[in-house]
């Protein structure tokens, strides 16, 4: 399947570096997504982004398309990043999918009732994760009509 023309950003939020590499390699090379894809190392880093605040204040706002957020995450975590972007008027119709290592039910709770769109526990086996990423890509990045953009 052959990414759509899209101007819309992907943030990832992720502090894994070896996650980070392999999420954007597959979603670029196999998932074939044309999107640019932002990433975000720690929660306070992605609220910054999301906001046009701190060293990103001078970046004009355009909400990504979907944002792939993990919950373990330094200063901020995720879980609180989510509440925050649903609590904005300017963010809150962001897509927003869970792709973390927590299968904590209280975890995966939490998350829904913030309203969460999607929760993806990453797989531990290489071909499952990578199976797993091209899928999220592809639906979320290509498939999927998201909320109208400004």
């Amino acid at each position: 399947m052959k990414a759509k023309n899209c101007l819309g950003k992907i943030l990832l939020v992720e502090d894994d570096p070896g996650d980070v590499e392999m999420i954007v390699e597959v979603l670029k090379k196999e998932a074939e997504i044309a999107n640019e894809i932002v990433v975000a190392r720690d929660g306070a880093e992605a609220l910054d982004y999301l906001k046009c605040e701190g060293a990103y204040a001078e970046r004009p706002f355009d909400c990504p398309i979907v944002v792939l957020l993990d919950i373990k995450l330094p200063k901020v975590n995720g879980i609180e990043v989510l509440r925050e972007i649903k609590n904005s008027e300017k963010l809150k119709n962001a897509p927003i999918v869970m792709l973390t290592s927590s299968r904590e039910p209280a975890d995966l709770a939490e998350c829904y009732r913030l309203g969460v769109n999607a929760y993806v526990v990453k797989p531990v086996k290489f071909e499952e994760f990578f199976a797993a990423v091209t899928t999220v890509g592809i639906f979320w990045a290509m498939l999927n009509e998201g909320p109208p953009r400004p």
